[in-house]
């Protein structure tokens, strides 16, 4: 079954299963399972053995990340339980006006944390959820502002651990420069930047459709929060008497924390550039560093100035772990299908990669393809890094490095779908995270951002389209715009504005 078409059938059941259920658990359990018995010819004991094996690996391979989600949870209820977000709400309510400036400050803040996407969903979710939820904003919305400020903003900057990642999916021995490759990719990734306009429109208009919507709309009507986080909310009666500088001071350390742990990871004290850390670094152990160094310094702000008392401060670790549950499983659950589906097992990547060597004399359409299957690719197994992994190296095999503009393009296609796959994707660790910045059922995170995916990756896919035929991204460019810009004047005209400060705006 390995290799096959069959190893498309796992990933596929669980998205289906989760859109049709609204139950990721068990969505999850269930591909995940279906892909064990496929390894084993149906052997259910084997098949037992074999999920608990791939997720033994997975899980492992993960734990700073798992560790990074446990200390920035307890973090978070420190914060919460010493009085400092509420403060922070007070004051934000006096500056911020309204709807749409709550939303365009979530997506400036996603844009300013640009280093790492876990990092940047969880931060931003924790700095703006009190103030969108001030303005009764919907936590689909703010989930989806967040989640188009995450990878797409990763992608686009050359200090990013996205950066590194692309830099080490080229092939070994190769003499490209990988660093020098990304830097020419970021003009012309179409659907990251796409989004991002996408994105400020809809922040800026408040023409919501399809799903989004109607979950906007309900929202309007009665400002709900999924049952998983009210008890999480009651539990946060006993408040401190912290100040905005006891909510800001910890998040500033965070960030500097975990920049200057992707630096020492990366080798910056054994005499490497910052360029050269920053791609050589260790981004799941950089947080998992930054985010204890964060936690101590939270403790020795907090405690000495009894803004939180030391009972208070323990009961935040089991408040802290608590909330980051539903993410961790969520994730864990995730990783084990992506090991279930890799080259040691059913290798889908090893089948996708076939079909596109197979196609490889469609020559003008090429970035078109490359752009299609990375976007299948990564929706399918929800990672954006492990389709770097697979296409890359093929893109440069198919396309050679003599014809260098050429392989810009494709690379350039091939990180661009990636992100949107990973974008839509209900596996993707990425729009998980999102969803629990935003404390937002990841299901309806999952299906009010899918018809805005949708959106941009078909102007993305015609961008692709002129890139091939005109050899020049930036015509690619120019038209993705373009036909953007015409989507959004459609929208504009069509539909009512639903969650802007003045309606008849």
């Amino acid at each position: 079954m390995a290799q096959t078409v069959w190893a498309l059938f796992p990933p596929i059941l669980t998205i289906a299963l989760a859109l049709a259920t609204k139950e990721v658990y068990m969505s999850l359990l269930i591909g995940i399972f279906s892909g064990a018995m496929l390894l084993t010819d149906f052997n259910i004991v084997d098949s037992i053995l074999t999920m608990f094996q791939v997720m033994e690996e997975k899980v492992g391979g993960n734990v700073n990340i798992l560790v990074f989600l446990v200390m920035l949870g307890i973090i978070v209820a420190a914060i919460s339980r010493s009085g400092a977000t509420a403060a922070y709400g007070e004051w934000a309510s006096r500056q911020i006006h309204g709807k749409k400036s709550a939303l365009l400050l979530t997506a400036l803040l996603g844009v300013v944390i640009f280093i790492d996407d876990y990092f940047n969903c969880l931060t931003v979710g924790t700095v703006m959820r009190p103030i969108t939820d001030k303005f009764k904003v919907s936590r689909a919305k703010v989930a989806y502002i967040i989640d188009a400020t995450a990878a797409p903003v990763c992608i686009l900057a050359p200090v990013s651990s996205w950066a590194a990642a692309v830099g080490s999916s080229l092939p070994e021995g190769s003499s490209i420069d990988g660093f020098g490759l990304f830097l020419q990719t970021i003009p012309i990734n179409l659907y990251a930047i796409l989004t991002m306009l996408f994105m400020l429109f809809i922040a800026l208009t408040g023409r919501d459709f399809a799903t989004m919507g109607k979950v906007v709309r309900e929202n309007n009507k009665h400002f709900k929060i999924s049952e998983e986080y009210k008890e999480e909310e009651t539990e946060e009666a006993k408040k401190g008497n912290g100040k905005i500088i006891d909510l800001m001071l910890p998040i500033l350390v965070l960030i500097a924390a975990c920049v200057y742990g992707m630096l020492y990871t990366g080798g910056i004290n054994e005499g490497k550039t910052i360029a050269d850390a920053f791609a050589d670094c260790d981004s799941a152990k950089s947080l998992a560093l930054g985010s204890f160094i964060a936690f101590v310094f939270m403790g020795l702000l907090y405690l000495p100035r009894r803004v939180i008392s030391f009972d208070s401060f323990c009961e935040c670790f089991g408040m802290g772990f608590k909330a980051m549950v539903p993410a961790i499983f969520i994730l864990c659950l995730a990783w084990t299908m992506s090991g279930i589906v890799s080259e040691k097992y059913l290798n889908l990547g090893g089948y996708v990669g076939n079909l596109v060597g197979d196609n490889a004399s469609l020559g003008l359409f090429l970035p078109a393809i490359f752009f299609i299957v990375a976007a299948f690719l990564a929706f399918a197994t929800g990672t954006s890094w492990g389709t770097f992994g697979i296409l890359i190296p093929i893109a440069v095999a198919v396309v050679g490095i003599e014809n260098y503009n050429g392989l810009v393009l494709a690379v350039a296609a091939v990180l661009s779908g990636a992100v949107a796959g990973d974008h839509a994707s209900p596996i993707s660790d990425t729009t998980i995270l999102a969803s629990a910045g935003a404390q937002c059922h990841h299901i309806d995170h999952v299906s009010t951002q899918l018809p805005y995916v949708l959106l941009v990756v078909m102007c993305s896919f015609v961008g692709y389209i002129v890139d091939g035929f005109t050899n020049n991204g930036f015509a690619g460019l120019a038209v993705g715009i373009v036909m953007l810009a015409i989507v959004c004047l459609f929208i504009r005209a069509k539909v009512p504005a639903v969650e802007i400060d003045n309606p008849q705006d």
